[in-house]
C-alpha cells in the first residue's frame, strides 16, 4: 500500500475528525452484585459533562436482571459485567456474559440521555464504542487471569475475579 494513497473505503477525513475529538472518559466500578443468579460486576462510564444517579444505576441493574433471567438458556456460566454509559449522544447499557465454549454474549441497550425507562435493544450489529471496549478488554483479561488460568478452589478464583475491576480514565 502506498502510504500517501488511501484505499477507497478509508474515510480519511472522518478518521482524522474522530482522532481530533478523542478524549478520556471516567470509568468506575460499583462492585459486584448477585443479579438473576449471576455475579454481576457493575461499571459506570461518563462522558465529560455527564453524571449518572443512583436511580440510573438501579434502572440499569433491573434491565440487566431481565436480560440475565434467561442466561442458562443461552449457555451462561453465571459471570457478567454491566456497563452503564452516559454518552455524549445518549445512554447505553451493555450486559456482557461469559457463556459456554470460551465465548461471551453481549446485549446492548440504547436510550435518550437521562431516561432509563426508555432503554431499548440496540440495532442489530451495534458493538461497543472505544471507551466501552476498554472496560470489556479489562474484563476479558480478568476472566482469563483469575478464572481460566487461576489456581486454587473456584470460590477463591471468583473472589479474585470480583476484586479485579477498572476505575479511572479510559481512552
Amino acid at each position: 500500500m502506498n502510504h500517501h494513497e488511501l484505499p477507497s473505503a478509508v474515510d480519511g477525513g472522518a478518521l482524522l475528525a474522530l482522532a481530533e475529538g478523542h478524549h478520556e472518559r471516567a470509568a468506575r466500578s460499583l462492585g459486584v452484585r448477585t443479579v438473576a443468579g449471576h455475579l454481576l460486576k457493575v461499571y459506570v462510564l461518563e462522558a465529560p459533562g455527564r453524571a449518572l444517579t443512583d436511580g440510573d444505576v438501579e434502572a440499569a441493574v433491573e434491565l440487566a436482571e431481565d436480560h440475565l433471567s434467561l442466561g442458562r438458556a443461552r449457555g451462561s456460566l453465571g459471570l457478567s459485567a454491566l456497563i452503564l454509559h452516559a454518552g455524549g449522544d445518549g445512554d447505553y447499557v451493555l450486559v456482557h456474559t461469559w457463556i459456554e465454549g470460551y465465548m461471551s454474549d453481549l446485549a446492548v441497550f440504547v436510550g435518550p440521555q437521562g431516561k432509563p425507562g426508555e432503554m431499548r435493544p440496540g440495532r442489530a450489529g451495534l458493538a461497543p464504542c472505544v471507551w466501552e471496549a476498554a472496560i470489556l478488554t479489562h474484563e476479558r483479561d480478568a476472566f482469563a487471569r483469575h478464572v481460566l488460568d487461576g489456581g486454587g478452589p473456584l470460590p477463591d478464583r471468583l473472589t479474585a475475579w470480583a476484586a479485579d475491576t477498572l476505575t479511572g480514565p479510559v481512552r
